[in-house]
């Protein structure tokens, strides 16, 4: 198969790949044109598509509005602002900061419309009847299954990305690529400008404020406060159309982003990524562990 083309569905699945050129651009579909097709991620970076059956779309409306979404709405009150900034139609992109595990439920619940976002493939691996269940319930909750473990798992993420937007959807990304340890913002990865550029859909900044009070990472739930879902102005970048492989004109797309989801959320701006903070700060704890029970002189 040649680069950038797409293997024909049989028995039900499809293997898709990423091109290195631009594809065609998503193409906008009615609102209720959600797919309940399963969008996975294997270690290789490679993206299946698994013919679902009708149950995803149901499971998601099940969950949203009568076993999961009233309660939530009701205990948290969380607080909704800027959602007519969100298309009602069409493919567009979510980027949005990320605090706690629970963003995912909070965010979904501010829009009428279905987010497909990546999740730990960890999740949902199991065989068998449980795991077919498992696939069909993140299949309806609008979780893409990625296998972190692989060296390929951004070129997955993009794939399964562009799978969602083709089909006229949205497609929730954080750009730090990790939650926040201490509740700042951090640099955006490259990979939500690309995802841009190939697809040609609209990026909406969101911010969600209070999730970390709510459920602080290692933990889940320690507080119960009313946590507030905004979503900017949609950013358009086909200025920059067919510029996908130009690392610097990502990089700037990325940082507009990350300057738009910094002005909704009012978090400090660090120029790091998440990940290298999180483990510089894990070191300097350390060190201040070990100087506090070294003797004294």
């Amino acid at each position: 198969m040649s680069e950038g083309e797409e293997r024909p569905a049989t028995t039900g699945r499809e293997t898709i790949s990423t091109a290195a050129s631009n594809p065609s651009p998503a193409h906008p579909r009615p609102q209720d044109a959600v797919s309940d097709d399963l969008v996975s991620v294997d270690r290789g970076g490679n993206v299946t598509v698994e013919s679902g059956s009708g149950a995803g779309r149901a499971v998601y409306w099940a969950l949203k509005n009568v076993l999961l979404g009233p309660a939530i709405a009701k205990i948290f009150r969380p607080i909704h602002e800027g959602t007519e900034n969100v298309p009602d139609q069409g493919a567009a992109i979510i980027a949005s900061n990320h605090l706690s595990f629970a963003d995912w439920l909070f965010t979904p619940l501010a829009l009428d419309r279905r987010i497909t976002f990546v999740a730990k493939s960890d999740y949902f691996t199991r065989t068998g009847i449980k795991g077919w269940a498992q696939k069909r319930f993140f299949a309806g909750t609008g979780q893409v299954p990625i296998d972190r473990s692989g060296g390929r798992a951004s070129h997955g993420a993009l794939g399964a990305g562009l799978k969602v937007l083709q089909r006229g959807e949205l497609f929730g990304i954080y750009p730090e690529g990790t939650r926040s340890h201490d509740g700042r913002l951090y640099k955006g990865r490259t990979g939500v400008a690309r995802l841009a550029l190939l697809s040609g859909a609209p990026v909406v900044p969101s911010a969600i404020i209070g999730t970390d009070i709510i459920a602080p990472p290692g933990k889940i739930i320690t507080k119960i406060v009313s946590p507030t879902v905004k979503f900017g102005e949609p950013l358009d970048f086909s200025r920059y159309e067919g510029m996908s492989e130009d690392r610097f004109i990502l990089r700037s797309i990325t940082d507009e982003i990350m300057y738009a989801i910094m002005e909704l959320s009012g978090q400090e701006y660090v120029d790091m990524y998440a990940p290298a903070a999180k483990a510089a700060a894990a070191r300097e704890a350390k060190a201040r562990e070990v100087d506090e029970v070294s003797p004294q002189a």
